[in-house]
């Protein structure tokens, strides 16, 4: 049976975790993948690297920080919209739709929103809004849909290894977790979960405190399949063997196929 296999990653600087990058490229060939936090201006994205790695790209950079992308193996993705609707005043490179194979497939990068309370946890909010406002739409043109990315959320406490000591943070206030629900209640398919219902799986793991090695983690970065898409999830995991590499970024990649 052909499975197409798409694959999320916060790359956390695309060009510093270059080898890594391509390195995970050549060993897992997924056929398409969503980059977050690229952290490069638009002329310094690595598109000759990619092409020469087997993959043709469209981005959306910004200096420094956030930077969106998508990767195919097969046809460059048609490139929908580089922007979230809803707030023509927000400069941050954190959103990018394309249609694959017959799929609309959005990457994205949802803001930090630390520190809590604060004008960054509102602007995490307010992205949040323009995602549902969004996600709707979707919905309602009826094709099959998937968002993918680092959501900067852990939905529940299965999704956080201390559960009691992130009730502040941004990623776990009831705020934040209300507004990913709301998301789901339109009718999305959380991949991982509904595969793995009751595992401790995690696809973040920070830098300090030997976090990895305790396998300390989160799962932040998500897989969210339209109703008319769900059907088609076989199989879905998290790379973590390339968190455990050498220059690494603190995110796993995450995966999910589909039949054709």
């Amino acid at each position: 049976m052909n499975a197409m296999r798409i694959a999320t990653y916060n790359v956390n600087g695309v060009n510093g975790r270059l080898p890594v990058l391509l390195r995970w490229l050549t060993e897992t060939t997924p056929d398409v993948v969503c980059l977050q936090e690229l952290k490069a201006p638009q002329e310094k994205f690595p598109e000759q690297a990619i092409l020469e790695a087997g993959y043709k790209a469209i981005w959306h950079g910004q200096k420094s920080w956030n930077g969106v992308a998508i990767l195919s193996r097969g046809d460059i993705p048609a490139e929908i919209r580089r922007v979230l609707p809803g707030d023509p005043e927000d400069a941050h490179s954190r959103y990018i739709e394309a249609e694959i194979g017959g799929l609309t497939v959005g990457g994205l990068y949802l803001p930090n929103g630390n520190p809590a309370p604060g004008p960054k946890f509102d602007y995490k909010l307010r992205w949040f809004d323009r995602l549902i406002t969004h996600a709707q739409g979707l919905l309602a043109a009826g094709k099959p849909v998937l968002l993918t990315g680092d959501f900067n959320v852990m939905p529940t406490e299965l999704d956080v290894y201390k559960p009691e000591s992130w009730v502040d943070d941004a990623l776990f206030r009831p705020e934040t977790r209300a507004a990913f629900a709301k998301l789901m209640d339109q009718g999305w398919t959380d991949a991982i979960r509904t595969l793995y219902p009751d595992e401790k799986i995690y696809t973040f793991w920070d830098y300090f405190r030997n976090a990895f090695a305790r396998n300390a983690g989160l799962r932040i970065d998500h897989f969210l399949l339209s109703p008319n898409l769900a059907p088609r999830l076989i199989a879905a995991g998290v790379d973590k063997q390339v968190r455990g590499w050498e220059k690494t970024s603190d995110h796993a990649p995450v995966w999910i196929e589909l039949k054709d």
